[in-house]
């Protein structure tokens, strides 16, 4: 994308000066309504469209929430259905991704180079659709909270989509593992995504057998600890709250035989299987409960004393907290949420409900405090201009440059939200590029891919008044003042490339 030219030098070091400023206290004056509705736009969805915050004042922020956090009220437009119906490994099972594009599909008999073609494939084929669904919804679905919570839940239960056969998985995982279950009960959340064969494969749980098991011979010989440990680590427990070593085996024996059957998946039948010739049969006792079950519903029996933990409770509670309202989280917030999440058995619904009902969600010193990420910054671009998404490969290029390119973060702990984690000067200058890229009207990103640029009578490029209408108080009265003094054709791009606008 080409780069801005208007004073990039000058405008990120402002850019640093007001972004790296020291947090100062603030009279806790009430939000007005119009600050409200910017701040329930900004934090439950990825920010205003053109005529959002008139229409959210409007019927007021109660309601707005209450509709957010019931999506299945609100429907989607015909054209973003369009679209992704459009997608066709959308519609694919796990089974049909894994046969048609998998090593199934790789000939054997076929030359070094013909196979390299056959792998090949799925990144070009299969990737540009699971990230063209993603942007899709993120930019254009009205159900902003579910598009926030599924991004939340997809990073909270990371994949890295290059690691072999996840790749043809992530877009399975994240359309009926994760979204479904966005808001409603985290036991079903992560039962979801505990038989999903992308986690499965992600974190080797496949691979896992007993030690000394029937089945264990081959590469499914011996017992892996992956998942296991990210399962109590990373997904539910958190670290340092009170566990062994010895539980984390323990984990890894009650979830011994589930695995991947590949011959079902040649014949059609779903992925997920439990196999009892490479399970751990011993009796167990885990995180201090004797598990009266065994085989396959031993692992059941331990996700539903997981999903049930106060650790859980508390450790979700806090992820909640740093995502909505402040990266230093207000330890009697997090303490409200977890016992909300107790009290419904992990109803995500209610505890959300419990978060915006709270006054630290409402403080004048939570509004406009957190620093965007890469992808709520790209993605609040695209809507607060207006700009359809066409070609998604220069979005997810965009984001790759910007260090979190979709389904893309290594390890398992996903990424980070903090403002310590990207305001950088580099990445300053990567959104400023990014954003004189919009304000010129002739962005890749809006034209279907291969389509020529626009010369300069087709371009459109984005009305720096309506913009400031759209985003409305997200830019300070001091901000619009500067900006009016610049040339016209620069006024968009120091819109979105301001200060004002990387916050939320």
């Amino acid at each position: 994308m080409r780069p801005l030219r208007p004073a990039p030098v000058l405008l990120l070091a402002l850019l640093i000066c007001s972004l790296a400023r020291a947090a100062t206290p603030v009279d806790e004056v009430p939000l007005s309504p119009s600050e409200r509705a910017l701040h329930v736009l900004n934090r439950l969805g990825y920010g205003p469209r053109p005529g959002a915050l008139e229409e959210v004042e409007q019927m007021g922020v109660a309601r707005y929430i209450d509709q957010q956090l019931h999506p299945e009220r609100i429907p989607l437009p015909a054209d973003l259905q369009a679209r992704l119906e459009a997608l066709p490994a959308l519609e694919m099972t796990t089974s049909q991704l894994f046969v048609d594009y998998g090593p199934p599909s790789f000939n054997p008999k076929a030359s070094k180079e013909e196979q390299q073609v056959a792998r090949q494939r799925a990144p070009r084929e299969l990737t540009p659709q699971f990230h063209m669904a993603r942007l899709l919804q993120a930019t254009e679905s009205p159900r902003q909270l579910e598009e926030v919570m599924t991004e939340f839940w997809a990073n909270h239960f990371n994949l890295f989509e290059g690691k072999d056969w996840v790749r043809y998985w992530v877009g399975d995982y994240e359309k009926n593992a994760i979204r479904p279950y966005a808001l409603g009960h985290f036991r079903d959340l992560l039962g979801a995504v505990a038989h999903h064969p992308a986690m499965l494969y992600y974190l080797d749980n496949w691979l896992s057998s007993g030690v000394g098991t029937p089945g264990a011979r081959g590469r499914f010989k011996g017992l892996n600890e992956n998942y296991a440990r990210e399962l109590m680590e990373l997904h539910t427990l958190g670290v340092d709250v009170g566990y062994q070593q010895a539980d984390v085996i323990t984990l890894a024996r009650i979830l011994s035989g589930w695995t991947i059957d590949v011959d079902a998946m040649k014949a059609g039948a779903a992925p997920f299987s439990f196999n009892a010739q490479r399970h751990d049969a011993a009796p167990k006792v885990f995180l201090g409960k004797p598990l009266a079950t065994s085989g396959y519903q031993e692992g059941e029996a331990a996700l539903d004393i997981l999903a049930s933990h106060p650790s859980t409770a508390r450790f979700i509670s806090t992820q909640l907290v740093q995502y909505f309202v402040s990266d230093q989280p207000d330890p009697a917030l997090v303490q409200k949420l977890a016992q909300s999440f107790l009290s419904t058995r992990g109803d995500i619904r209610a505890v959300l409900k419990t978060l915006f009902d709270s006054p630290q969600f409402w403080a004048r010193s939570n509004y406009q405090t957190q620093f965007k990420t890469p992808y709520q910054f790209v993605v609040s671009s695209l809507r607060a201009s207006d700009t359809t998404v066409r070609n998604g490969k220069p979005v997810s290029g965009a984001l790759a440059q910007f260090g979190m390119p979709l389904y893309g973060w290594l390890t398992p702990e996903g990424y980070k939200y903090s403002q310590a984690a990207w305001l950088n000067p580099d990445a300053l200058l990567r959104r400023i590029n990014f954003a004189g890229g919009l304000a010129g009207g002739k962005s890749p990103i809006a034209r279907l891919e291969g389509a020529p640029q626009p010369t300069d009578s087709e371009a459109r490029p984005p009305d720096p008044q309506q913009l400031l209408r759209t985003l409305g108080p997200a830019i300070t009265p001091q901000a619009v003042a500067r900006i009016d003094t610049a040339p016209a054709n620069q006024r968009t791009a120091l819109i979105l490339g301001s200060p004002d606008f990387m916050k939320r």
